[in-house]
């Protein structure tokens, strides 16, 4: 029984998991973030693999462009929650 539990428990967080990399870009594109950004040239605003280039490496870049989402210092303020927030950061800064 337990054994069953443990591999429900493991197939459910990896399901959770490959959905939360899918919601960075439905979070991109329901904020309204692509009116501004594109993956490889610039709009209004950076292209995302600018902004992954600029915080590469960087300890913290993911709380930084979080913080600067919610607050509006640097750029407009998104109504969006944390984890959206930090789903569509991810997204943008791309694989580590």
């Amino acid at each position: 029984m337990k054994a069953t539990a443990l591999v429900l428990a493991v197939a459910g967080a990896l399901a959770a998991g490959s959905a939360w990399a899918q919601a960075g870009t439905d979070v991109l594109k329901t904020k309204g973030c692509l009116n501004c950004h594109d993956l490889d040239k610039k709009k209004v605003g950076p292209a995302f693999k600018d902004v992954a280039a600029k915080f590469k490496g960087k300890t913290g870049a993911e709380g930084e462009l979080v913080a600067k989402l919610k607050s509006g210092k640097g750029h407009p303020k998104v109504q969006a929650s944390d984890a959206e927030l930090e789903a569509a950061v991810r997204q943008a800064l791309g694989p580590k």
